[in-house]
Formats: structure tokens, C-alpha cells, sequence
């Protein structure tokens, strides 16, 4: 049995746009809102061979150009990376953003770049030379196991620990943004015992502490913050005010007592 041939005919009268539109006929209904693409910002790529000093911006980023759940955070590094030694304009609240929300931030970041510091210390500070965890006279007993006493290090790594911990406990800090008023308190807790890693440094390993201190800012922050917002008592602060501002003199004494040249650095 042969089959017939089948002849397909295109009317004239119908055009491509109507066949498309027959297909699909949400296209032409008023009722269906028109969707605009926007073309994403450009990725911000790091040529191979960058030096590490050329990788971030040298002018501070605005807030406002930051588009990300982290905004705060990385506005505050920007901050720090391109003016560290501006005390003033890193604590102060960028304008419409929450203050507590900020100190959260610094308080994050503060545990952050301790940890270099505590990088430093480990060449000198261990269990031998340093078996309790002390300031000038007085000793600290670690709150994750307070009846028992423990090396300075081991101390200092469990404080870090457990204020990292804190500050991620999404039963004490749900959002990054809006902190509940019943988790204002662990910031003073946080930050009495951030001080004690500090005061151990400076007293016990002051040639390390100053090192690190002209190159970061880091104590010099720490203190304006929690003079600022009343984060530590002053009759806790025992390291002398003296400390707080390193400035060009503390550069050209380490410089000097250390007879390194003004652009020493290692590759």
C-alpha cells in the first residue's frame, strides 16, 4: 500500500511574529510585566604578577559602592588597609549605619589580626616560659576550664576560640546587622579578656608587642574602641597610655634599636 505525499502550504498571510506569538501567547498579554536585564558589574580580576601592596585600592572604598551581605566588613578593612593610623575614622559610625552593628564588626576583626600576633609570640611564648597566663602580677584562669590553670599560649588560643565563638552563635548575633539588645553584653566580656592578650604581650614579650604594633595599630584600635564605647573599665587598662600612639617616633626607636632600614621588608 503506497502513501500519499503530504503537501505542506504556508498561508501568506500569517508571519513569523504571529507563529511566535501563537507559541507563546503570555508574551502578548497585558497582564505580564516585562522583565529588564541588567547587565552584572564587571568582575574586579587581579592581574598574574600583581604585587601584594597593588592588590586593594589605595583610596578607601565607599560604603555606598559596596554591594554585599559583608558591606561593613569590608568597608572597615578598606579602611584599615588604606588608614590605619586615622583611630578617629575607623570607630566612628559610617553615617546611617547602626552602632552596635559596627562594634560587632570591629570586635570580628579584632580577633582576626590577633591571630598574627599570636603567630609572633609562639617563638618565645610556650608552655616553658610562659607556664601561667599573666599580666603583671595578677593571673588569669582560662574560662573554658576556670578550676585548673594553663600555659599563657593555651590561654590566649582558648580566649580567641571562644570569643570567635560567641561572636558566631547565631543565638547571640542572628544577623550581622541588627543586634539584639540582650547580646550587647558580650561585647564587654569579649573584649575585658581580648585585653588581657595584650597586656600579656606587652609586659612578658614587649619587644614583640611594639614590633607588631608599629606595623598594625592594632592595640592603638583596640583601645580607642573600647574607650569610645565604654567596652573595657579604665581601672583594667594597666598598659601605659604611652603605648597607645606609636607614630613616626616609635617607628625610628624600633628602627634604631633594631638598626633596620626605614623600606626593610621581606619579599
Amino acid at each position: 500500500m503506497s502513501e500519499e505525499p503530504v503537501t505542506v502550504t504556508e498561508s501568506p498571510h500569517v508571519t513569523t511574529h504571529e507563529l511566535s506569538s501563537a507559541a507563546n501567547p503570555a508574551e502578548n498579554s497585558p497582564t505580564t510585566p516585562k522583565v529588564t536585564k541588567t547587565s552584572p558589574k564587571p568582575l574586579r580580576r587581579i592581574p598574574v604578577g600583581t604585587r601584594l601592596e597593588d592588590v586593594y585600592p589605595h583610596v578607601p572604598i565607599s560604603l555606598d559602592d559596596i554591594d554585599s551581605a559583608f558591606a561593613l566588613q569590608e568597608y572597615l578593612q578598606s579602611l584599615i588597609r588604606t588608614d590605619k593610623e586615622n583611630l578617629d575614622l575607623l570607630v566612628n559610625v559610617p553615617e546611617g549605619q547602626d552602632a552596635d552593628a559596627w562594634q560587632y564588626e570591629h570586635l570580628r576583626q579584632l580577633c582576626l589580626e590577633l591571630g598574627y600576633l599570636v603567630v609572633q609570640l609562639l617563638s618565645e611564648c610556650t608552655r616553658e616560659t610562659c607556664r601561667e597566663m599573666k599580666t603583671t602580677e595578677f593571673q588569669y584562669l582560662c574560662a573554658t576550664h576556670p578550676k585548673s590553670s594553663c600555659s599563657a599560649m593555651d590561654y590566649i588560643v582558648h580566649t580567641l576560640d571562644q570569643s570567635i565563638s560567641s561572636l558566631n552563635d547565631p543565638r547571640l548575633f542572628p544577623s550581622r546587622m541588627s543586634i539584639p539588645a540582650t547580646s550587647l553584653k558580650n561585647y564587654q566580656e569579649i573584649s575585658r579578656r581580648l585585653y588581657r592578650i595584650f597586656a600579656h604581650a606587652y609586659f612578658h614579650h614587649r619587644e614583640i608587642f611594639e614590633a607588631f604594633e608599629i606595623e598594625t595599630f592594632l592595640y592603638a584600635r583596640f583601645l580607642k574602641l573600647s574607650t569610645r564605647y565604654k567596652l573595657v573599665s579604665k581601672d583594667l587598662i594597666i598598659i601605659p597610655e604611652q603605648t597607645e600612639s606609636n607614630g613616626d617616633d616609635g617607628r625610628n626607636r624600633y628602627r634604631e634599636e633594631n638598626n633596620r632600614p626605614e623600606n626593610d621588608s621581606q619579599s
